[in-house]
This record gives C-alpha cells, structure tokens and sequence, in this order.
C-alpha cells in the first residue's frame, strides 16, 4: 500500500485498485462492472466464468483488516441489464449479507443509468454525481466540481512506461489532478486508457501486487 495526500487529507492506495480514507473509514471503488462477464456470455462471447466471485474475494481483501464503515462505488456498479444473471446477483448478495453492517454508496455512472439500481434487499444507497464527502465531490465522469475535489473513474486510467530499449509496459494508475482524481479501474475486462498526466500531478501504478509512485 502507498500514502498520498489529496484535498488534504490521506489517503491509503491499494493493489486491489481501491482508496482507502483513513479518518473517515471509507472505501472508494470505481468501475467494478458487476455481471460484465455474464453480459458478454448473453451475446454468444465466450468469457470465463467466476469473475464475480474473484472481485468479491479482491473486495474482501482490501477491506480486511481495516476498520472500514462505509463503501462508495464511484459509478458504474452494474455493467448491464443483460447482467443481471441469477448466478451473479446471487453471488454478490451472499456477499452482502456478510457485510451487513457495512454502509454502501453508489454515485450512479452512465451503465448504472442503462441497468438500474442494485435490488434494493441489498441497501445500497444511490445517488446521483456530485455527492459531497468531506472535501471531496463524488462523481462517475472526471470533470471539476464547484466546492469540492472531485473522485472519479469511468476512464480506466493507465500510464505507459518505457525503457531505452524500446519496450514498454501498459499499467493501471491512480491520477490525482489539482481538482479532480481519477481510481483505477476494479472490475474484471474492463480494458483500460492511456492518460497524459501534467506536470505537478500524482501518478501511482499498480504492479506485482504493488502501488508505485511515478509521478
């Protein structure tokens, strides 16, 4: 796990591709895309599966250990209606179940408009974009927001890394802008998109299980 400050306050960077806020024991998770995998299988693709039981399990992994109260999903939750398999929905409501206690935010991004709300058995709150957390804006699409340091994903960030041989490695990145902080994608096949960070900006990549500054 890495430190860095942003808007002022600490937060703790995950390999599983998620922010940890200390102070107020809070999560942040962009993109986890549930039922992705099951989308695609309902088109005639043939992807694996299990996919939601792994991002379950990662989830579990960065939330143990940590006193963590509240979860928010920084936009697009669900990938689709087509998702919606009973084995997907199931899985991740067994889930729910063992973490009752846990308070759950989603800011709703442009798939969750297309495939709903959770069930609401699962007592997920959702909100629309611009939600105020301390001095941060919770949004779905990286764009400024008055009062506020705005959260985001929707891009799946990425950064290239190359060496004087030539080669070069596609990476997934945390990039903390002056206004505005894009997470890394978490969902499974969700791809990722080269960003050109500027000058002064926080860049961390996630490798081998680690988070590393490269900005």
């Amino acid at each position: 796990m890495t430190e860095c400050l942003v808007a002022g306050e600490r937060l703790v960077l995950l390999p599983e591709r998620v922010a940890y806020w200390p102070a107020e024991r809070t999560l942040f998770v962009a993109d986890f895309h549930l039922g992705k995998a099951a989308s695609f299988r309902s088109a005639g693709i043939p992807l694996p599966t299990g996919t939601t039981a792994d991002n379950v399990d990662r989830l579990d992994r960065a939330l143990a250990g940590r006193a963590t109260e509240h979860l928010v999903f920084l936009g697009d939750f669900l990938h689709s209606a087509q998702g919606r398999a009973p084995s997907t929905l199931d899985r991740f409501a067994s889930w729910r179940a063992s973490r009752a206690d846990l308070a759950i935010t989603l800011v709703r991004g442009n798939h969750d408009d297309r495939a709903g709300d959770p069930p609401v058995e699962w007592g997920v709150r959702c909100v629309n974009p611009g939600e105020a957390l301390g001095p941060f804006a919770l949004v779905h699409e990286p764009v400024p927001v008055r009062g506020g340091y705005a959260l985001a994903g929707h891009i799946h960030p990425a950064v290239r890394l190359s060496e004087r041989g030539g080669q070069s490695l596609r990476l997934p990145c945390f990039w903390f802008g002056p206004r505005v902080g894009v997470l890394p994608s978490f969902g499974a096949f969700t791809g990722s998109a080269v960003v050109r960070p500027r000058a002064g900006d926080q860049v961390f990549v996630v490798a081998d299980e680690q988070v590393l500054r490269v900005a």
